[in-house]
C-alpha cells in the first residue's frame, strides 16, 4: 500500500511570454496507507497539478514528494492514473481495452482475456465485452477506464474528476461501484472534484484547496461509518453538517475572484463613461 507526503511544494508554470505562474505554492500534505482522500478547490487551485505531482508527471519547483518513503523521480509503477477523459482506443473493444493494462503487468496472454472479462463484469459491463467505445455511453465509457485501472492493479489510484462530466444518476451509480470496490481492495486513493457530496460520501478526509496559488486550507475528516450508501448517506444530519462547513471553506475562495472579474469589467466601463464627460 502507499504513503504520500508533499512537504512544502511549489510549482511554477512558464508561460510564453518568459515569464512564469505559481500554480502551488509551499503546499504540505500526508495520505496514509489505504486512505481515499479527496481534493476540492476552486477552478485552476492545482487540484490536479498535485495528481501530476504525485505521479511523476510534473516535477515540483521547490519542495519534497515521497511514495513509500522514495522520492518521486519519475512515474512510479505503483501508480494508476484515471484521468477526465476516458482515454480509451477507440479501435479497441472493451475486453481489448482493459487486456492493455494486464499485458503491461506482465499478465502472461492467455490469461488477459478471461482477467479482463471478470473485470468488466465487476464494473457493471457484463454482456459488453466486445462493444467499441463508440457504442458506448458516457457513463460505460467510464466504467471501461475504472476497470483498465484496477486491471493494472496499482497500489496507489490517483482520480481526476473521474465521474465529472455524468449526469447526476450515472454518477451516484459509479460512485456507489467504486465505493464497493474500494472497500474490497483496501487500496489508497486520492480523488479530486469539484462535487462536495461525492468528496465527503466517498472518502475518509476531505482537503479543501485556496484559490491559486493553491494551498491546502482546511481539513475535515469523514467519521461517516463504512460501509457506506453513496446514495443515503447524504440525507444524515452529520452529512449535512460537513457539507456546508466545507461549502463556506470554497466559497470564500470563490468569492475573491468573482469580485476580480467584476472590477475588471467595471473600470474599463468608467474609464469611457469619464473621457465622454471631459
Amino acid at each position: 500500500m502507499s504513503q504520500i507526503v508533499l512537504s512544502q511544494v511549489t510549482l511554477d508554470y512558464r508561460v510564453a511570454t518568459g515569464g512564469s505562474v505559481r500554480a502551488l505554492d509551499r503546499i504540505s500534505m500526508l495520505v496514509k496507507d489505504g486512505e481515499f482522500v479527496s481534493l476540492v478547490g476552486p477552478s485552476g487551485c492545482g487540484k490536479s497539478t498535485v495528481l501530476k505531482l504525485v505521479s511523476g508527471l510534473l516535477a515540483p519547483t521547490d519542495g519534497n514528494i515521497l511514495l513509500d518513503g522514495q522520492p518521486v523521480d519519475g512515474i512510479p509503477p505503483s501508480v494508476g492514473f484515471m484521468f477526465q477523459q476516458d482515454a480509451l482506443l477507440p479501435w479497441a473493444t472493451t475486453t481489448e481495452n482493459v487486456a492493455i493494462a494486464l499485458e503491461l503487468r506482465g499478465v502472461p496472454r492467455f490469461e488477459r482475456g478471461p482477467r479482463a472479462h471478470e473485470l468488466l463484469r465487476t464494473v457493471g459491463l457484463e454482456g459488453f465485452e466486445q462493444a467499441y467505445p463508440s457504442t458506448l455511453s458516457g457513463g460505460m465509457r467510464k466504467r471501461v477506464a475504472l476497470a483498465r485501472v484496477l486491471a493494472y492493479d496499482p497500489r496507489l489510484y490517483l482520480m481526476d474528476e473521474p465521474f465529472g462530466a455524468l449526469d447526476a444518476q450515472t454518477k451516484v451509480q459509479l460512485g456507489a461501484e467504486l465505493l464497493r470496490i474500494w472497500d474490497s481492495l483496501d487500496r489508497t486513493v486520492v480523488f479530486v472534484t469539484h462535487d462536495i457530496e461525492e468528496a465527503i460520501a466517498l472518502s475518509d478526509r476531505v482537503l479543501v484547496m485556496s484559490a491559486r496559488p493553491g494551498r491546502i486550507k482546511s481539513e475535515y475528516r469523514i467519521d461517516l461509518p463504512r460501509p457506506r450508501d453513496f446514495y443515503e448517506i447524504r440525507f444524515t444530519s452529520e452529512f449535512r453538517e460537513l457539507h456546508q462547513a466545507i461549502w463556506r471553506d470554497l466559497a470564500a475562495e470563490v468569492a475573491p475572484i468573482s469580485d476580480a472579474v467584476r472590477a475588471e469589467a467595471v473600470e474599463p466601463a468608467l474609464a469611457s463613461a469619464a473621457s465622454g464627460t471631459r
